[in-house]
């Protein structure tokens, strides 16, 4: 679990601290998706493992809006992105 800001944001260079920092978001909201849907599993408590897992879907609404942020200030995430995609698609034969 994370509790702390995986990278020393200060040695950042000051145009790429906003991509940072929204990458750090979205590690840590992955972090507590994972978490929550773990804790899921476990517990017999049909109450508590809906409770956890609406808590983690609002967290993956969160990468979403942090994702759609980060893809406004990086031009070379996007084009990434859409080749890890066409990877994929050629693998598994799809669209």
């Amino acid at each position: 679990m994370m509790s702390k800001i995986p990278i020393m944001l200060e040695k950042i260079d000051g145009k790429n601290i906003d991509k940072e920092i929204l990458r750090v978001a979205i590690i840590a909201e992955l972090d507590a998706i994972n978490l929550y849907e773990q804790m899921a599993g476990l517990t017999n408590d049909e109450n508590l493992k809906a409770i956890l897992l609406d808590i983690a879907k609002e967290e993956k609404t969160h990468v979403g809006e942090f994702q759609t942020l980060l893809l406004k200030l990086d031009a070379e995430q996007v084009e990434e992105l859409k080749k890890g995609e066409e990877e994929v698609n050629e693998i598994l034969g799809g669209d």
